[in-house]
């Protein structure tokens, strides 16, 4: 299959040079160069690439706003960001904007066609320094609680913890409501708004997310911050 590409870049020398490399790639159909960002989007309108090579600085409207307002096209081609510019906020903005692949203008003439192909095939492909520095900067990052996953957890009131710890640790109803010294029939209260809080079906799926979400380790024990209430006088003993 040919990969149609359109090529942005305000630089003519560099627009030219990359369709000359471009076009000697068999299954490579360079359909047009453009040093505007405007006018690149009509282009894609009309041309329908299947790949964008693009800078992020060209005329009327930067790349990047660019590659924003192609991904609201009913069907948006797949962008390789060319550029020179490899600042972690320039790498951020870039892929938060959706672009599929980065290539400081550094990279080798088979690192972009390598891009470009993978563009067009839907998969991701980054420059081997910024894939580095993502790698070390995930690395760096605090372990993610699961309940950083399901906000709903933090809706639960002290009680509702409590019996959901209470229930993961293998206890039923009635064992709880005499460990509370509450009614089974509250018991089950507690446990119907937890389940519609977290939105889950059963016992079974509470006590899965109630372990992988951190309200209970797997040794039983509590969260160290986590504040249960107060039941002075309830319990025997």
């Amino acid at each position: 299959m040919t990969i149609r590409v359109l090529i942005c870049d305000q630089l003519p020398v560099i627009a030219d040079g990359l369709r000359t490399l471009l076009d000697a790639v068999p299954d490579i159909d360079v359909i047009g160069t453009t040093d505007n960002g405007m006018e690149a989007i009509v282009s894609v309108r009309t041309t329908r690439p299947d790949v964008v090579v693009t800078d992020l600085s060209l005329q009327t409207i930067s790349g990047l706003e660019m590659i924003r307002r192609l991904g609201k096209e009913d069907d948006p081609p797949n962008v390789v960001v060319f550029t020179a510019s490899d600042a972690d906020k320039t790498v951020s903005d870039v892929l938060h904007a959706g672009a599929s692949c980065l290539l400081g203008k550094d990279a080798s003439p088979q690192e972009l066609i390598t891009a470009i192909q993978a563009a067009a095939a839907g998969q991701t492909m980054l420059a081997p320094n910024i894939a580095q520095r993502l790698v070390t900067w995930f690395l760096e990052q605090p372990e993610r609680q699961e309940s950083d996953l399901c906000p709903e957890v933090t809706e639960l009131t002290p009680r509702e913890r409590e019996v959901t710890r209470m229930v993961a640790r293998g206890m039923s109803t009635e064992e709880v409501a005499r460990e509370l010294i509450i009614g089974e029939a509250t018991v089950r209260t507690h446990l119907y708004r937890v389940r519609t809080k977290l939105g889950v079906r059963d016992r079974a799926e509470l006590v899965s997310l109630a372990y992988r979400t951190g309200l209970i380790h797997s040794a039983g024990q509590p969260l160290g911050d986590e504040r249960l209430e107060p039941v002075i006088g309830l319990r025997a003993g």
